[in-house]
């Protein structure tokens, strides 16, 4: 038990230093933008240019209008496979794949051809780049809410709140959503991560997205798109602790129901 444990250990070592390495030096070179000393100087130029915020705030509002029609779309839609119809639910699995099977440049000219024309003409407007990010978080956001139905006795609580003259409303926004909290959450939080830094469909469907802005400071700058990389790495991993903290608060809840109840 003792050698394994050190094994444990030796290799969590090993995968923490090869992953937090890389990460390390390109944080120590995001700090060499003054010569001579390490400072914050790349960030401060970062902070300062309006195309920064201009991008960022662009990409973070089609983030949450992505959150927002992929929760609409995709919650009703796996509460009713998961009630009515069991058995069409390994072939929406597979369906959820799909998105990885399609590349990303050959949806964007698929959309670009489709709604490029009337009466669906949206080519020019911010709802094609929401529809493509849609697409692409579907899996994810799919994953995160059937997880979260599959967690909790659905059938048990449909016809418990049913049998007590609760109707489709009142059961999905009374009885399903806040016990989904912790799932839409973590699909909220991927989906914001997916979408900040998407380049491809940004750059094909010409909008002024976040990742194309850090590609283009890849080619422009050398120290600030470290800085941007090692500010998207943080945004994404206090998402993902952000998670963490509020999966176990709803734990913890629930325990302490439990052991009232008891």
């Amino acid at each position: 038990m003792k050698r394994r444990t050190w094994l444990s250990w030796l290799w969590f070592s090993v995968g923490m230093i090869y992953f937090f390495l890389p990460l390390f030096a390109t944080f120590l070179f995001s700090l060499r933008g003054k010569k001579g000393v390490l400072s914050f100087v790349a960030y401060q130029n970062v902070f300062k240019d309006p195309t920064f915020l201009k991008t960022f705030g662009f990409s973070l509002e089609m983030a949450l209008l992505t959150v927002l029609v992929g929760l609409i779309l995709i919650v009703p839609t796996a509460i009713w496979i998961q009630l009515k119809v069991p058995k069409a639910k390994a072939l929406f699995d597979v369906l959820t794949l799909m998105p990885f099977a399609v590349p990303p440049i050959i949806l964007a000219f698929g959309l670009i051809r489709t709604y490029s024309r009337p009466p669906l003409a949206l080519v020019s407007t911010p709802a094609i780049l929401v529809a493509a990010y849609v697409v692409i978080s579907f899996p994810y956001i799919y994953r995160s809410v059937d997880s979260g139905l599959r967690s909790m006795d659905l059938r048990g609580l449909s016809e418990a709140a049913q049998s007590l003259g609760a109707g489709w409303g009142s059961l999905l926004f009374r009885v399903v959503l806040p016990n989904l909290r912790t799932a839409l959450l973590s699909a909220t939080f991927l989906t914001l991560a997916i979408v900040i830094g998407e380049l491809t469909l940004a750059v094909l469907l010409a909008w002024p997205a976040f990742g194309p802005y850090m590609a283009l400071m890849g080619r422009n700058r050398a120290y600030e798109p470290a800085a941007l990389a090692i500010m998207s790495f943080g945004l994404t991993w206090g998402a993902i602790g952000l998670i963490q903290l509020l999966t176990r608060s709803a734990k913890d809840k629930g325990s302490g129901i439990g052991a009232g109840g008891h």
